[in-house]
């Protein structure tokens, strides 16, 4: 699906290293590191945002995706119905989506009306929208309270499911949402950053065994 390779000393990037990977449908990552290192980055160049950063599609066309930022970035003068339109889904998409995401009831509030959480899956919603082949997830559960991170969790988990070939790639502190979430674990560490760690994760992978490999790999 897409191919990413990037060269930080030919680019003078200030932040990342050489990194060579390949994103194929149905992966679904999470990528860990230190604070600061570069996992946004990372993002923002897998999504084309960098002009530093040109990731290749390979032999395909280029995938669509969606990005769930940090931040929701839902424009504040329009209802979260209004901001789904402006991605371009239709109304019967719009109450699909967002009856998925449990904000039908919501649709008609401004984005000040929502909380953090209802705020969060809004911009979920939007993201979907798009019908991504691939999914970017900026830390999605930071600053929520554990059961509202719990229910989220569990609501990216079912709509990747229903979802086989939509691939995804979860930016997170937390190597515990790699049990619910991911079959992947990337690790980005270093000065420039590279990734230390590309391995697939089987079913029933313990957040402790997770953390010890880390810690004999020194990262």
């Amino acid at each position: 699906m897409l191919e990413l390779r990037v060269d930080g000393a030919a680019a003078a990037h200030p932040v990342l290293g050489s990194i060579d990977v390949k994103v194929a449908a149905g992966d679904r990552i999470c990528l860990l590191g230190p604070s600061g290192i570069g996992k946004t980055t990372l993002l923002n160049a897998i999504a084309g945002l960098d002009p530093r950063l040109v990731p290749s599609a390979g032999a395909g066309s280029p995938p669509r995706v969606g990005y769930l930022f940090q931040e929701h970035r839902l424009l504040p003068w329009r209802t979260v119905r209004q901001n789904l339109a402006m991605v371009g889904a239709g109304a019967v998409e719009i109450d699909r989506l967002l009856s998925a995401v449990g904000l039908l009831e919501a649709a008609d509030r401004l984005p000040e009306q929502l909380s953090l959480g209802m705020a969060r899956r809004a911009a979920l919603a939007r993201s979907l929208a798009i019908q991504p082949d691939l999914l970017l997830l900026d830390e999605p559960f930071a600053s929520l309270d554990p059961d509202r991170a719990a229910e989220l969790r569990e609501l990216i988990a079912r709509l990747l499911d229903e979802q086989p070939r939509m691939a995804m790639i979860c930016v997170t502190h937390d190597a515990r949402d790699a049990d619910q979430l991911a079959n992947r674990l990337w690790y980005l560490s270093g000065r420039p950053a590279t990734l230390r760690w590309d391995r697939p994760l089987t079913d029933g992978a313990c957040a402790s065994l997770i953390s010890e490999e880390l810690r004999l790999l020194g990262v």
